[in-house]
């Protein structure tokens, strides 16, 4: 190859073929490039429900998708953050996809609340979070200039996978992606280099690429003997997960809940469509019949399509090699806690369409995107290892989850975090720093200082400030609209 690639096919399944093959074909497109999509079938459980972070609207408006049409077409809803609920008598906390609290006299406003809570205050972090409030309350939270002043009012959404995925193809196929179905493809490679040339769908038919992404998922069938997968660092805490449909709840809710078991955890996604139920748990602590009953306790709903699946958490050493990209589960499998699978895959498109190559001699381009990648994947699964590695939950479980090693880089911020409240900066992160504190404070954490720079502020001052931040709050929450008055305002009937 001389010139900049102007053929790339996309194999894969889902979502993740899906995104990618439209996002390349609507961003290169134009240029001359053309996406060829082969499809492979379907691994979809009928009740899977993607949970995603708020930049997914950010590649949905590059992609030409409005937010009505998604709400309509998959029956989703919106996404404000993470209910923790943890057994009594631990409190349960909220991780919010937007800005905690304000700053005062200049300086963030997580030192201020640590220090009124050593000084006998009870007003949790989240009330001082318009999302988290607004989720606690039914209601979604809609940006206005009061509350882009006040700091981020993010949100993601639920999303019915298997609509999704369909939403997703008909957006490639008007796009112009030309797309062939196949049971299973073989791959044509370069005996020199290992560079594939092509991949042969199983009715014979030779496709024929410059660049390929492998967007196959856990089958990873681009992947060579060359790229293995290496596992996390320390003890894989959950290695079966549990998958299940529900019915809908009268009300949706506008997040997620994670509820703690003493064998793992349980985890509820609702849609208009009906409701995800996921429990994970660890095969020597729990049988699968055991874990099904667990599942059905704990959810105190009727669960429907049940499957069990084996998880083997890791990453491929490089996800770019030679001609071909991996992304999403191909490239990186993370603990389901977060359930980061789609915005793994997203980050993974939007890297490489940063990093196409413009010319045929690409190495500076595909060690920048590896670099990268490694980089805000590891970011990612340091979200579960410091929640396993900080838990102080009850039962054998959480025990070894909280006594197997964590990284270095999960050691720092845990150490920055116990000394003075804050947040260590690394690139490439997906969470900002008020979740990583509400992370922190939400497990029992408590640091043992806070910077001094802020007791230069009077007491009196900082009480004037949190009521006039909880009022804004209480204010902000009120005017907002009910979730289900508005899914129905924006996504109408199915």
């Amino acid at each position: 190859m001389n010139g900049a690639p102007n053929r790339v096919v996309v194999v894969g399944r889902d979502a993740a073929l899906w995104l990618a093959a439209t996002a390349l074909r609507r961003a290169l497109g134009g240029a001359g490039v053309e996406v060829v999509a082969v499809e492979l079938p379907a691994r979809l459980h009928p009740g899977r429900v993607h949970a995603s972070l708020p930049p997914l609207e950010a590649l949905h408006n590059r992609l030409g998708l409005d937010e009505a049409t998604l709400l309509r077409a998959t029956q989703g809803g919106y996404a404000l953050g993470w209910n923790l609920a943890p057994p009594a008598p631990a409190v349960p906390f909220f991780l919010a996809h937007g800005s905690y609290g304000a700053s005062i006299d200049g300086n963030p406003f997580f030192p201020y609340w640590l220090k009124a809570r050593g000084l006998g205050m009870n007003a949790a972090f989240e009330d001082f979070s318009p999302t988290a409030m607004a989720a606690r309350h039914g209601r979604v939270l809609l940006p206005d200039a009061e509350t882009e002043a006040f700091g981020r009012t993010d949100y993601g959404y639920h999303l019915p996978a298997p609509a999704y995925a369909g939403l997703l193809k008909s957006l490639a196929q008007r796009a112009g992606a030309t797309l062939h179905q196949a049971r299973d493809v073989l791959v044509e490679r370069d005996g020199a280099d290992g560079t594939i040339r092509a991949v042969i769908a199983d009715a014979g038919q030779r496709i024929a690429g410059e660049l390929f992404v492998d967007a196959s998922g856990q089958d990873a069938v681009l992947g060579s003997a060359a790229q293995p997968f290496a596992a996390w660092e320390g003890e894989q805490a959950t290695d079966r997960l549990l998958v299940a449909h529900a019915p809908r709840f009268a009300s949706v809710p506008v997040y997620g809940e994670i509820r703690i078991a003493r064998d793992g955890w349980l985890a509820l996604h609702a849609t208009r469509a009906g409701t995800q139920i996921g429990f994970a748990f660890k095969a020597r602590d729990l049988s699968d019949a055991d874990a099904l009953a667990a599942a059905g306790a704990m959810a105190k709903l009727p669960l429907g399509d049940v499957t069990i699946e084996t998880l083997a958490a890791g990453r491929r050493e490089t996800q770019w090699a030679g001609n071909c990209i991996a992304i999403g589960a191909a490239a990186c499998r993370l603990d389901p806690l977060f359930d980061l699978d789609l915005h793994v895959a997203q980050l993974g498109i939007v890297h490489l369409l940063s990093l196409f190559p413009v010319s045929g001699a690409f190495a500076a381009e595909r060690d920048e995107y590896n670099r990268i990648l490694g980089s805000t994947l590891a970011r990612l699964h340091d979200a579960s290892a410091a929640f396993y590695g900080l838990n102080r939950f009850e039962g054998p479980f959480w025990q070894a989850a909280r006594a197997g090693p964590v990284t270095e880089a999960v050691a720092h911020k845990i150490a920055a975090f116990q000394a003075r409240g804050e947040i260590a900066p690394m690139e490439d992160e997906s969470f900002a720093a008020d979740w990583w504190q509400a992370l922190f404070a939400g497990l029992g954490a408590a640091p043992r200082s806070w910077p001094p720079v802020i007791d230069a502020t009077s007491p009196e001052h900082i009480k004037d400030e949190f009521r006039r931040i909880l009022g804004f709050v209480k204010r902000k929450v009120l005017e907002q609209p009910a979730h289900d008055a508005y899914l129905q305002l924006q996504g109408g009937a199915a």
